[in-house]
């Protein structure tokens, strides 16, 4: 898919566009930053450790993947959004996969998670490859739960205990997402 261009609610233009290696230094810049923001992901600040070397030669492996992508949110050339979407390797598994999404927090409720979201939703059917999109969020993040639900996600169940983040632990909603083709 080529780039998109959206006006977000708060005026700001932004660009979504799939991750090119290029992008490695400043992609591993924007999890540092978001590890420090919030507690809502599977990582904290510096468990997220690997080089810009190795994430360029990711990048690379899922750009020539039919099932696999990596988008990033960008305004004025500044990652402000990510999404990544890893589906199965083995026959059996590879028309689903799991969501993964995140936005600065400064830019949180401007509508860059329902945009990445949304572009994510037509490459899968475009693709015609995708069909079921699962993710899981913490029970607690009535935010990204309500824009989930918005986009037409189900709750799928509940995992309990699954993160534990500052002596506490955080039971999972896991949610999915079926595409029918035509």
């Amino acid at each position: 898919m080529k780039m998109k261009r959206v006006q977000l609610t708060n005026g700001q233009e932004l660009h979504i566009r799939e991750a090119k290696p290029e992008d490695a230094l400043a992609i591993l810049a924007y999890i540092d930053q978001i590890s420090e923001e919030t507690d809502y992901l599977t990582f904290g600040p510096g468990e997220f450790v690997i080089s810009v070397e190795e994430e360029a030669r990711f990048i690379e492996r899922l750009l020539v993947s039919d099932n696999k992508l990596m988008i990033l949110a960008l305004i004025e050339d500044m990652i402000v959004g990510h999404l990544s979407f890893m589906g199965g390797s083995r026959p059996r598994t590879r028309h689903t996969g799991e969501l993964g999404v995140s936005v600065l927090q400064e830019y949180w409720r401007c509508g860059i998670g329902t945009e990445l979201i949304t572009y994510l939703l037509a490459w899968a059917k475009s693709a015609r490859i995708i069909r079921k999109i699962n993710l899981r969020v913490r029970s607690d993040n009535v935010g990204a739960i309500r824009l989930y639900e918005k986009l037409g996600f189900v709750c799928e169940g509940t995992v309990t205990r699954e993160f534990y983040v500052g002596g506490e632990f955080y039971d999972s909603i896991q949610m999915g997402l079926e595409i029918d083709l035509p």
